[in-house]
Formats: C-alpha cells, sequence, structure tokens
C-alpha cells in the first residue's frame, strides 16, 4: 500500500486534515479539460486516447493538491464494450443501441470485455506513473442496477418507475442481467487494480426509489458481490460503495464486511451517518455540490460541520455528488484552502 493519506484513512486511521478528493474533479468546469474535450474531438474518443485521459485525470490534482485521483472514464463503458454502442447527443446524454433484449444478453454471457477496454487500463498506468507516492488513484465503476437502467432504456431514463416496474414483470431477465454485469464488472475492475488502482469505487447513482427487497436484489447483494469478488484475487483492495439516495438502508451496505467505505450522498443528515454508518466503514462525503456555486461562508459552514462531527473517526472529504458545470474552480481552491487550514487548528 502507497504510503497516502487517503489509503491510510481508508485503512481506519483518524487523520486531523481528513484526506480530500471530489467525485467529477476532472470535468467540465475546469477551462484545462474543456480544451482537451475539444482537441478529443468526441468524449467517447477523450475516453479511449490513454494520453489525454491521464492527463484530464491529473489535471484537478495539479490545480488543487487533492490527495487522491480518480481514473477518467465513464460508468458506460462496459455496455459499450459487449456490444451496445456507446454514444453522447448534444445536450442529450448517454445514448446506447441497440436497446437491451433478452436475446441480445444471451451473447454478453461469456464476452472478454478486457480487450476492448485496454486503452482505458492503459490511462490507469499511465496516470500512475504521473501521480506522486502521496497521492492514491481511484478506479471506478458503475453498479449493476445503475448501469442496467442505462441498458434497458438505452440512454437516460426519463421515468425510473417503469423501470422498476419492468424488474417486476421481467424479473428473470433483469436477474440474469446483473449477475452478468457483476461478474464483467469484478473483471474489468481487477485489471484497473492490477494497472495502478489503488482503491475502487461502485457508483449507484440510481440506487434511490427501490423498496428494500428491489433495493436488496438489484443493489446491494451485486455490490457486495462485485467487493467480494474483486477482494478474492486483489486482497487488501479497499471498496468504496456510494449508492445515492438510500436514507437509512446505507447501514446495509456499510455493515457488509467487503464495504471499507460508504459515500454518503447531500440529502443525508451527516450526525445520523455519524452514528449509524461510522462505526462500520469509513464515511466519504456528504456536501452539497450547489454550495461550490457560490462558495465563501455558507460553503465553508457547512464543511465544518462535517469536519466537526467526524473528526475522531476515519473520514474522507468529499461531495455528496459530482461538481456541476457551473462551478467555479476558485470555489474548489477556497474548499480545499479552507479543509486544510481547519485540520490544523
Amino acid at each position: 500500500m502507497r504510503d497516502s493519506s487517503f489509503l491510510r484513512t481508508l485503512n481506519g486511521e483518524v487523520s486531523a486534515i481528513p484526506p480530500i478528493w471530489f467525485m467529477r474533479q476532472a470535468g467540465r468546469y475546469l477551462p484545462e479539460y474543456r480544451q482537451l474535450r475539444a482537441e478529443a474531438g468526441s468524449f467517447m474518443e477523450l475516453c479511449f486516447n490513454p494520453d489525454l485521459a491521464s492527463e484530464v485525470t491529473l489535471q484537478p490534482i495539479r490545480r488543487f493538491d487533492l490527495d487522491a485521483a480518480i481514473l477518467f472514464a465513464d460508468i458506460l463503458l462496459i455496455p459499450h464494450a459487449l456490444g451496445q454502442n456507446l454514444s453522447f447527443a448534444e445536450g442529450e446524454g448517454p445514448v446506447l443501441k441497440p436497446k437491451l433484449t433478452p436475446e441480445i444478453l444471451k451473447g454478453f454471457r461469456d464476452q472478454n470485455i478486457l480487450e476492448t477496454l485496454a486503452p482505458i487500463f492503459e490511462t490507469v498506468r499511465k496516470t500512475r506513473v504521473g501521480l506522486g507516492a502521496d497521492k492514491a488513484l481511484i478506479g471506478f465503476a458503475g453498479a449493476p442496477w445503475t448501469v442496467a437502467t442505462y441498458m434497458l432504456n438505452g440512454g437516460s431514463s426519463p421515468d425510473p418507475a417503469a423501470l422498476r416496474e419492468r424488474y417486476y414483470s421481467e424479473q428473470p431477465f433483469i436477474s440474469d442481467l446483473i449477475e452478468t454485469l457483476a461478474e464483467h464488472t469484478i473483471d474489468y475492475l481487477v485489471a484497473q487494480i492490477d494497472a495502478g488502482a489503488d482503491a475502487v469505487q461502485l457508483f449507484d447513482t440510481w440506487a434511490s426509489g427501490l423498496p428494500w427487497p428491489v433495493l436488496d436484489a438489484v443493489s446491494v447483494r451485486p455490490m457486495d458481490k462485485i467487493a467480494v469478488g474483486v477482494k478474492k484475487v486483489r486482497p487488501g483492495t479497499p471498496v468504496i460503495m456510494f449508492p445515492k439516495g438510500v436514507g437509512e438502508k446505507a447501514t446495509e451496505y456499510a455493515t457488509l464486511s467487503s464495504c471499507d467505505a460508504i459515500g454518503i450522498d447531500y440529502a443525508m443528515d451527516p450526525a445520523w451517518a455519524r452514528q449509524h454508518l461510522s462505526p462500520h466503514a469509513v464515511v466519504q462525503g456528504g456536501l452539497d455540490p450547489l454550495l461550490m456555486i457560490q462558495g465563501g461562508e455558507r460553503m465553508k459552514k457547512s464543511a465544518a460541520t462535517f469536519l466537526k462531527l467526524f473528526h475522531d473517526v476515519p473520514y474522507i472529504f468529499n461531495l455528496g455528488h459530482g461538481f456541476t458545470p457551473q462551478t467555479p474552480p476558485e470555489h474548489v481552491l477556497e474548499l480545499v484552502d479552507f479543509v486544510h487550514r481547519e485540520g490544523q487548528d
């Protein structure tokens, strides 16, 4: 394990200054990102260009002196590698074609995705070379349910309830899809670790609003399966789970033996998280990303709440979701300086 405060915290160390990184820390709010994005030609070309993707991954580390970089990629690269062509229409988000059917899924089960995704692993290797030993590199993947929602809909879903209804009406198909994605995600994350990732995070951003039996079947158990599978072949690799919007059911993830850290979203009461989640896993995040748009005292007051509540337990400072494109970079620097300064006082 590299000597980074991020990894030491995941290993249970309490630090006066918590390690800090941000979801979507590389992206459209940075002018240097927008320049490289234009140079790449398209988002997908950027993802599959190791030189440019590595540079994008490193940009926020240079600008803000964060404790961890997260691989620049997309949560939908697995379905793309399986054969659902992924593209991004301007202003419309991701488009996957063709829409998934049981017949198409049959061809996905035994497919090897690693050759198609080889440029992603090269990005990890290049990024690791560009990081100091005190900086961690986080690999990631979308959790099966979140990825499945895009695959089933052919893109973003305007009505999540419709996908829940499909679970009830087509349960064998959906369950088969979730299982197939879990197996491929294990392979994908292990390859990232072998290329140099120090830890991995699973994003389940569409987990909110699911009743417990469904949440358990499509989110909790598949994420546990992935984390267990990763740790079986790469013991000691920390796994962070981010099930957005699950409320008190976050305890179901935090109490998994395979879960090292639990990301909390901006809607969760941090005091509740300190009481109910910290005894089981390292808590990460929580700050409302919209506070970053205005910056200033309200942002810092909210950040101070997290620093105070979690001062005596392992905690990783982060947002409760990703940066919005409207975020001024100077406000990010303001927040990082505040966290570093408050931790020293």
